[in-house]
């Protein structure tokens, strides 16, 4: 949607999941009904910046849809039941009564029901966030393929298939059986969507801004549909209180600034303070997981008004409840590197090597022990550690930052290292 006005681009991309769950409610057909929603959108993108926005933009975007699906449909089926078929295919008009034993018309449940089904089991991580960003998103393959620095042939194929992995499956929310595990899938793809936004692991840029924004907007959807869940409640405030650093997170020109060299004035306050809430409700809502301990954790730094301000050791010991309930390695990672603050680098070093088999050629995990062998006066060894992290980084930012730190540890010409 390249060139779309900013306003609009956004009012699609609210409208999309519920276009598309009044498709496939009605008509079945995920796959064609979801590329009849594009075909909608981009002619609303056409349109709409020299005709206006109409009144009903989610009625004029189902009446579009609706007719591009049946067309295809009608052509489909010509084949074989050409004038009965294309009777039966005939759009009821959604927008004067509803159909026979359809009491509502589409609205924002469609958006969860849409996150469940393109985070269907079946699916792999990589296609479940795929189909996220185009089916509930509204992103074109293009821009997905943008994203992921793929080409837009490759990605297409992903999404195919992922659209006939799901064919066929009913348009509902799971029944309680598997709710609880489809939803933490959907959250799962949703914070993976940040994550990439928010530290891409690849490319020229540290940070895509549009994905962060668009993983924000879908959590805060399903936040909308179930206020009361805390999983869901603590992953937004998580993101909220990530995402408020990252202004101050690059410099003029795009170079990486780590966290306790940045000027904290230039984070978002209102989402400082608006995650900071949401940490507080997550947190009340019974036993902490890891998106509500992660967003604590993250409050606590955001909090401080001066990096030597940091309470660390309540960081330390959010650490600890945090790799007791999910033993991520990366989780551990971090850990590593409060417990250095909290007990010198040599403690902190000594858990970086505890995870040497786990996170073997990690760039992370070789920045980490850099930063503490920096810390702890071994000048050659973190040099030597810089440089490996910077040569296995995919992000252009990062490697030259690690480049940037080890070249500060090279001793002038005749002297010895800073």
């Amino acid at each position: 949607m390249n060139g779309t006005p900013a306003g609009i681009e956004d009012l699609l991309r609210h409208h999309a999941p519920q276009v598309l769950g009044a498709l496939v409610r009605r008509y079945g057909h995920f796959d064609t009904a979801e590329d009849a929603v594009q075909e909608a959108m981009l002619a609303a993108c056409r349109q709409w910046p020299a005709e206006g926005v109409p009144g009903n933009p989610r009625g004029w975007l189902i009446r579009t849809a609706s007719r591009r699906l049946t067309d295809q449909l009608r052509s489909d089926s010509a084949r074989r039941r050409r004038e009965a078929t294309a009777a039966a295919l005939t759009p009821r008009d959604a927008f004067t009564a509803p159909p026979p034993g359809e009491s509502r018309a589409p609205s924002a449940d469609d958006t969860l029901t849409l996150l469940f089904l393109c985070c269907h089991p079946a699916l792999s991580p990589a296609a479940q966030v795929a189909l996220t960003l185009r089916a509930v998103g509204g992103l074109t393959t293009a821009e997905i393929a943008r994203a992921h620095l793929v080409p837009e042939a490759t990605m297409a194929q992903r999404i195919s298939r992922a659209k006939q992995k799901v064919r066929g499956e009913p348009f509902r929310q799971p029944g309680p059986a598997d709710r609880d595990q489809r939803l933490g899938a959907v959250l799962q793809v949703l914070y993976l969507i940040f994550n990439e936004g928010y530290t891409a692991t690849s490319g020229s840029d540290l940070h895509r801004a549009d994905l962060a924004r668009e993983a924000i907007r879908l959590t805060r959807a399903v936040r909308g549909l179930l206020p009361l869940d805390g999983r869901v409640t603590g992953l937004l405030a998580l993101m909220l209180l990530t995402e408020a650093r990252s202004g101050a997170r690059t410099g003029p020109q795009g170079e990486l600034i780590p966290l306790d060299e940045q000027d904290r004035a230039r984070w978002d306050r209102a989402a400082v303070a608006e995650g900071t809430a949401l940490v507080e409700e997550a947190l009340s809502r019974g036993p902490a997981g890891a998106d509500q301990l992660q967003a604590a954790i993250a409050a606590l730094h955001d909090e401080a008004a001066r990096a030597e301000d940091t309470d660390w050791p309540q960081i330390l010991a959010l650490y600890d409840l945090l790799v007791h309930r999910s033993p991520e390695p990366m989780a551990e990672l971090s850990r590593a590197v409060a417990l250095a603050m909290v007990q010198g680098p040599e403690a902190g070093l000594a858990a970086v090597s505890a995870l040497e088999d786990r996170l073997a050629g990690h760039h992370r995990l070789d920045a980490v022990r850099a930063h503490l062998l920096e810390r702890a006066g071994d000048h050659e060894a973190a040099h030597a550690a810089y440089r490996r992290a910077a040569g296995r980084t995919l992000s252009a930012p990062e490697a030259r930052y690690l480049r940037m730190r080890a070249a500060r540890l090279l001793p002038p010409a005749g002297g010895s290292p800073a």
